[in-house]
């Protein structure tokens, strides 16, 4: 049977094209890996053709794209026969609407602010300028709302099967308010010329007995419908009728009565760009088809929840990961409700594995919440990068970007500007909504009513613009210390950048925030507005500072791409050893348990890309001296035109970085031009410099296709292919090294290590959709049976196949079964190293009543490989770990040489007793 706590996870990437029976497949090979739970995208029903699962159409049922119950049954089945537990991705923020295939959106569309559903979408129905009733804008049309109209893409229809009415937009669904129908069918049967016959005088009959104002209401639609579609005749009479409603530009009356009607309806419909501006629904990001969820509300974290609450009873279900926590409205209260969830469902309290996404920026602490054992663990990923590059590389690293992009090397002007940049644009109207609700909140009282919406937009803007991280976490309670610190000190950051007259704004946008106005002997204000501004501003700031950091900033600041992750800092200077033990020594204390990624569908690029660019802070000099060779030889392939060159100066250093982390390691790759071309585009739009989603530059854009044509085009560059060709195999070298001890980490740390699917061999892939291409399973399979005895000398020999990576991956799962306890609740405890090269080396020991393990590994390999010239040489190491307080085979004193632990591998874990107290280390480490 699994146990509560993984051992090891492993991420599959669910599609139509890869089921819930191509995973069950997939099983025995993970057992034989070491893997304890499979951990699985969405499983959920999606919109069809989707390949990521996180657009969800309805919580209630299976995917059937994946197999459905069926499927679903079957994997379970697979995975209680190997004893593997199930942890599924679940997404309680959005789902997916437009189209036709969201249930409650639907209804939401046909009925309003009356469905039932209505609760569940964060709807600001009253915000749709020049509109007398509330409503939803959809806007989902290419064209302008006229041009549509006139040209016919806007269709009416009627299902005869339901006995309704919807306009069509394409794939769009588009339910007309059954209150229209007494109307429609009036001009259906005088357009039809059927007011005569039987089948027209009773639809006209239907039409009159639901005369007055909404009706037919909800209550009395079904039988309405019913009767509708009961009449013998009707569907031809309305089928010809309905051409009182064709639009088209030289039909002026039936486009105007088109347009009547869709005005009349519970939404408006406009051109997609006016989502930036005028959209008055909460959505995931800048995503209009994603709709934000109120979960929230009771009645609608119970429907949705309820078929997970169903897995869980069954003992189907053994996890769950939270997909974007930070978008919900109170995340403390939703994880509450989640563990009470939990409890009932499976009749007694035992651990359930509960983990969530969300991303720390430095030095942020991340709260305790009920129930969850911590993050997925960007954060994890980002430290072990960091305490592997070279901090004395980094400063040369400033040095070259500074020439390269005429600007400091500093991160934060280029979020701000990133932000500035997103507030105008992508999520304009969610500020809008902001600041509207503000300047309400400040009518309300006659001590606040002289601030102008203007100056307490501009107040607000300035605050967004200083915010450090991605979300406070208020309640309808007081805030916490921590958060209150954090509204304060951006309070006065924002304040120091204002330049008009105060007179107290920046004290009363602070008292919002922190719902200060709502205290005792507080002038009194609206507590439900003061409440719903405090937490809405929580629910902006995250896709706030995602937009702006994570699909900005991280495009554009490329010192060094290895730090450009998601939830690192790109401008880091390194991390020290002493400090890499303090956080990990921390996380042993406060969460043993949350995941410890190095690699997931959410990367910027695959872990060993990743690992290799890390290594370019390794030979900075030589790096710098090729990437000036590389322009002057690739300067004839650049497009100019007027005051611009494609690709920039500054991506065109990035597309360099990129090229020796991608760069394939025997032979060449079919399509590796096309991936990088895919790369290019989306890097470039991402930047929002010289072209953006928004905006496309298409000649900047085929520009950089053709730069990258040519200069991986042999007949065309051959002197920069044999030139970086030279350089890739020395950093892949590197790369494989740094591989190593980072998969070492990741599997020996206090934590749960998680395996992004196909990462047991070199994973080189790039952003996504690229990092979700299709894994040859069966390959993996075959070769994990060949290394049952692994000869790692002839592993070593034969590195760039990847083999080597997957023997050591099962070789450290399988010590993490045998010594379970020790690494899901034992300490850590740094060891001190002595030596020349101590700061070349990590060691510490993770022990648990008695048992340990003692872990080492190298870093900054190039003084020992001739700068990757050669696999690792260990003699060359002058350095010794102090295990003292330790026994293990082999060991027969209280200090190792590296040159011993490494003389196999460039890693090394042993398994140990411990004899005495683990002493402290004495911090002799030299950085």
């Amino acid at each position: 049977m699994a146990p509560a706590i993984p051992l090891a996870t492993y991420r599959l990437q669910l599609t139509a094209d890869f089921d819930f029976d191509k995973a069950t497949a997939v099983v025995p090979y993970l057992k034989a890996l070491g893997i304890t739970h499979l951990y699985t995208s969405p499983v959920m029903k999606a919109r069809k053709g989707s390949t990521h699962g996180y657009d969800t159409v309805d919580n209630g049922q299976f995917n059937p794209e994946l197999g459905g119950e069926a499927g679903f049954a079957r994997l379970s089945e697979a995975l209680t026969k190997h004893d593997l537990g199930l942890i599924i991705d679940f997404v309680p923020n959005h789902v997916g609407v437009h189209f036709a295939d969201n249930p409650w959106w639907l209804d939401v569309l046909e009925w309003g602010q009356t469905s039932p559903h209505a609760v569940a979408f964060d709807i600001d129905w009253d915000l749709l300028p020049h509109r007398a009733r509330g409503g939803v804008l959809l806007p989902i049309l290419g064209s302008s709302y006229g041009e549509a109209l006139e040209r016919g893409d806007i269709e009416l229809r009627y299902d005869s099967d339901e006995g309704s009415f919807s306009a069509w937009y394409f794939e769009h669904r588009l339910p007309i308010a059954p209150e229209r129908y007494g109307e429609m069918l009036r001009l259906i049967v005088k357009e039809a010329d059927a007011t005569e016959t039987e089948a027209g005088k009773r639809l006209l009959s239907l039409a009159t007995r639901y005369t007055g104002l909404r009706r037919p209401n909800r209550k009395e639609a079904p039988s309405f419908k019913a009767e509708l579609r009961g009449i013998m005749g009707a569907a031809d009479i309305v089928t010809h009728g309905l051409a009182a409603y064709r639009a088209a530009k030289d039909r002026p009356a039936q486009t105007l009565a088109l347009h009547h009607l869709l005005e009349r309806q519970h939404y408006k419909l406009g051109h997609w760009r006016l989502a930036s501006s005028d959209i008055n629904y909460r959505r995931f990001f800048d995503v209009n088809g994603l709709a934000g969820l109120r979960v929230e509300d009771p009645g609608t974290f119970a429907a949705t929840h309820r078929l997970v609450k169903q897995l869980i009873a069954d003992g189907k279900l053994q996890g769950i990961r939270l997909d974007h926590i930070d978008g919900l409205r109170d995340p403390a209260q939703y994880c509450q409700r989640l563990r009470r969830l939990v409890r009932d469902a499976q009749g007694a309290t035992k651990p359930f594995y509960t983990v969530i996404e969300k991303i720390l920026c430095e030095h942020e602490r991340l709260p305790h919440f009920a129930g969850i054992q911590g993050t997925t663990g960007y954060e994890w990923m980002n430290v072990i990068t960091q305490v592997l590059v070279d901090a004395k590389g980094l400063d040369a690293l400033d040095e070259t970007w500074r020439q390269v992009s005429n600007r400091p090397p500093r991160l934060t002007p280029y979020v701000k500007d990133a932000k500035r940049r997103v507030l105008e644009t992508l999520l304009t109207s969610e500020f809008t909504v902001l600041t509207r609700l503000l300047a309400r909140i400040a009518n309300g009282h006659y001590s606040t009513r002289d601030f102008s919406a203007d100056s307490l937009r501009q107040a607000l803007e300035l605050y967004v613009l200083h915010f450090p991280v991605y979300r406070t976490y208020l309640t309808h309670s007081s805030p916490t210390s921590l958060d209150r610190k954090l509204i304060d000190e951006t309070i006065e950051r924002a304040r120091a950048e204002w330049f008009a007259a105060d007179e107290g704004i920046f004290d009363f946008l602070r008292d919002a925030l922190t719902m200060d106005l709502l205290k005792p002997g507080r002038p009194p204000h609206s507590a439900p507005r003061v409440r719903r501004f405090a937490l809405k501003v929580q629910q902006f700031t995250g896709p706030m500072m995602a937009k702006s950091l994570e699909d900005t900033a991280f495009y554009q600041f490329h010192r060094l791409l290895a730090l450009n992750e998601v939830g690192g800092d790109p401008a880091s200077t390194g991390l020290a050893i002493s400090a890499f033990h303090e956080a990990m020594k921390a996380r042993a204390k406060e969460w043993p348990h949350g995941m410890t990624a190095t690699a997931t569908h959410d990367t910027k690029r695959g872990e060993d890309a990743r690992a290799r660019i890390a290594a370019l802070s390794e030979i900075p000099g030589e790096w710098t001296s090729a990437v000036s060779r590389w322009k002057v030889l690739n300067a004839p392939h650049l497009t100019l035109h007027g005051n611009w060159r494609a690709p920039s100066a500054t991506f065109e250093y990035m597309l360099y970085q990129t090229l020796l982390g991608a760069w394939p390691l025997e032979g060449s790759e079919r399509d590796f031009v096309a991936r990088i071309q895919a790369y290019a585009l989306k890097a470039s739009r991402e930047g929002k410099e010289e072209t953006s989603w928004l905006n496309p530059h298409e000649a900047y854009e085929s520009g950089v296709r053709s730069f990258i044509e040519k200069i991986l085009d042999p007949a065309q560059s051959a002197e920069f292919l044999e030139a970086l060709q030279t350089l890739a195999r020395r950093v892949a070298l590197l790369g494989a090294l740094n591989s190593l001890g980072q998969l070492t980490l990741k599997a020996t740390l206090p934590g749960v290590p998680d395996f992004y699917q196909g990462t047991e061999f070199w994973d080189l892939s790039l952003v996504d959709p690229d990092n979700r291409r299709p894994v040859d399973f069966a390959a993996r399979h075959a070769a994990l049976g060949s290394l049952d005895n692994p000869d790692w000398s002839s592993l070593i020999k034969a590195w760039p196949d990847g083999q080597i990576k997957l023997a050591w991956t099962q070789h450290l799962l399988k010590l993490r079964g045998r010594l379970a306890d020790v690494f899901t609740q034992g300490d850590y405890q740094p060891l001190d190293v002595r030596g020349t090269h101590a700061d070349h080396v990590i060691a510490f020991a993770r022990h648990h009543r008695g048992n340990a393990a003692i872990v080492i590994i190298g870093r900054q390999f190039a003084p020992f490989t001739q700068a990757g010239r050669e696999w690792l040489v260990p003699e060359g190491f002058d350095a010794t770990v102090d295990i003292a307080g330790y026994a293990a085979h082999g060991l027969v004193e209280n200090e190792l040489p590296l040159s011993q632990a490494f003389r196999d591998f460039p890693a090394a874990v042993i398994e140990a007793r411990t004899t005495s107290a683990a002493r402290p280390a004495r911090q002799r480490v030299r950085i």
